[in-house]
């Protein structure tokens, strides 16, 4: 059965000389992964389509037997190169989607968190972001998950939470307006740090080079 959709891509990987695996985040599918066979030849009408966070209209075969599916047709609609251009900025963006991949299980509907992902690679290419950005996307991914902190119950200092209940419920303009203390940082970068390891058990790998200021 062929079904299509839109997605970004959280992952690539060789499967062959010629083939690659590719991981995506859509919102109607949740995280899928498919075989694009083929994709490095020179002629091949994927090359140049499936990149890190490229966001791609895409069709694929569903198999019968395995959670790898066939990829078939891809259009893509937006590169993020801004990503590319500066390396804190592609190791925030690798940093969510290793969260995002942590957190949710496949083949699950996650409109929600597919829209908080691309507003996420949006404000990162768009804005000189600070580490508070990877606060916020932990924050509001959380509230998503059903497990924002209760901020009345943290040990956080009155200003901290004021900045924390700002970036789970801001808008990404808003959040970029924002001037947090060196002092608020490092109080939200500790406690996001337990807080996620607590309920999610770990952390991905990059999170203290994702949230340097």
């Amino acid at each position: 059965m062929i079904q299509s959709a839109t997605g970004l891509v959280l992952r690539t990987w060789p499967l062959t000389e010629t083939s690659l695996i590719v991981h995506w985040l859509t919102p109607d599918f949740g995280r899928i992964a498919t075989v694009a066979k083929g994709a490095q030849r020179p002629k091949s009408p994927f090359l140049g389509k499936l990149d890190l966070f490229y966001v791609v209209d895409f069709s694929f075969s569903r198999s019968r037997r395995s959670d790898l599916h066939v990829l078939r047709e891809v259009v893509l609609r937006e590169l993020h190169a801004a990503l590319r251009q500066d390396l804190l900025r592609l190791r925030r963006a690798t940093y969510a989607a290793g969260l995002v991949e942590q957190a949710t299980e496949t083949e699950t509907p996650l409109p929600a968190i597919f829209n908080l992902m691309l507003g996420f690679l949006d404000h990162l290419c768009r804005q000189s972001a600070g580490p508070q950005a990877v606060f916020a996307f932990e924050l509001k991914l959380l509230r998503e998950l059903g497990l924002e902190p209760d901020w009345r119950k943290t040990r956080l200092s009155a200003g901290a939470k004021k900045i924390g209940q700002a970036l789970a419920q801001n808008s990404w303009p808003a959040i970029a307006r924002l001037k947090p203390t060196q002092a608020q940082i490092t109080e939200l970068r500790e406690f996001l740090h337990g807080f996620l390891i607590f309920h999610l058990g770990r952390l991905p790998k990059g999170r203290a080079p994702a949230a340097v200021i």
